[in-house]
C-alpha cells in the first residue's frame, strides 16, 4: 500500500469547501440520510474507493443500517433487502456513474420517475454526481481508508 499524495483539504482548500457546500446542501435537502450513504456507498464500491466505502459503510452503520443490507449492496438487484424507491435510487446511481457504457438510457429514468418527484431526482443526480467528484478526489490522492469515523451525532443510542 502506497502512502498518501496529497492532502486536497490543505491544499485546494477551496475545492475542499466547495465540496463541502454541496454535502451541506444534500443532508438539508430532504432526502432521506440513509439513502444518500446508500448510494454513496454504492458509488464507491463501483469506483473502487477504499475511502468512501469505509466512511459510508460505517455511516450508515451508525444509522442503524443492518450488516445483511450493506454485504447484500453488491448484489442489490438479487438481493430482497431493499425497498422499490431504493433500487430505483441504486438503478440511477448505476447509470449515473456507468457513463462509460453509454448514457443513462430511457429506461432507467421511466424506472426511476415514479419513485421520485423531479426535485428528488435532481437531488439525487446532485448526490450521485458529488460522490463520484468525492471518489476520483480520494482515489487520485490516495487518501487511506481506516481512519474515518462516523459523526457521534449519526449514532444510535443504545
Amino acid at each position: 500500500m502506497e502512502a498518501q499524495r496529497f492532502e486536497i483539504a490543505k491544499l485546494a482548500p477551496g475545492i475542499y469547501s466547495a465540496m463541502m457546500g454541496l454535502e451541506k446542501y444534500l443532508h438539508q435537502c430532504g432526502l432521506e440520510a440513509g439513502l444518500l450513504h446508500l448510494i454513496k456507498l454504492r458509488a464507491s464500491q463501483l469506483n473502487g474507493c477504499a475511502y468512501c466505502i469505509d466512511m459510508h459503510w460505517k455511516d450508515l452503520r451508525a444509522l442503524g443500517e443492518s450488516e445483511q443490507r450493506l454485504y447484500g449492496l453488491d448484489a442489490w438487484e438479487e438481493s430482497p433487502y431493499y425497498t422499490e424507491r431504493e433500487r430505483a435510487a441504486l438503478a440511477w446511481t448505476e447509470a449515473v456513474t456507468n457513463l462509460k457504457e453509454g448514457h443513462v438510457s430511457h429506461a432507467v429514468f421511466q424506472a426511476v420517475k415514479p419513485h421520485f418527484t423531479d426535485k428528488e431526482l435532481a437531488d439525487l443526480t446532485g448526490a450521485v454526481a458529488t460522490i463520484n467528484a468525492w471518489n476520483r478526489l480520494a482515489i487520485s490522492a490516495r487518501t487511506l481508508p481506516g481512519t474515518y469515523q462516523a459523526p457521534k451525532a449519526a449514532q444510535k443510542a443504545g
